[in-house]
């Protein structure tokens, strides 16, 4: 089975994804917060190494990773949205922009309660020597 070299809307497959990652790298260069999500995610990653985490706990780690990935690029895309040309200061806007806040809050909580989960029992060990 071979996929179909154009779309329904009309756009290759590799247009699709050369967009995306245009998109992905726009998210990383606009964004500072982007720079401290892909710290955390590395000492997150390294600290699974040294710990010799399960392929479960692996996964774990890599949803909550993404998790906070996409939901930081889905913030940045409503607040590209709402600084574009014609826009104008609206409550609703601001609603949206703190609505979008908010889902970055709430996949950041969500990562370090599995972070917790996760590394919670070996740094209890680690502390109680």
């Amino acid at each position: 089975m071979t996929l179909p070299r154009r779309t329904s809307e009309g756009r290759t497959w590799s247009r699709k994804f050369a967009d995306a990652f245009r998109g992905l790298l726009r998210a990383v260069r606009t964004q500072s917060s982007f720079a401290v999500h892909i710290g955390t995610a590395t000492i997150v990653v390294a600290a699974g190494a040294w710990f010799r985490l399960s392929a479960v706990e692996w996964c774990l780690l890599a949803l909550a990773i993404g998790l906070v990935l996409m939901a930081e690029i889905f913030n940045t895309a409503v607040e590209s949205l709402a600084r574009g040309p014609g826009s104008r200061r609206h409550p609703r806007l601001r609603d949206a922009l703190d609505m979008a806040s908010a889902a970055v809050l709430v996949a950041a909580i969500t990562a370090v309660v599995i972070g917790l989960v996760v590394f919670g029992q070996r740094l209890l060990q680690g502390l109680s020597g």
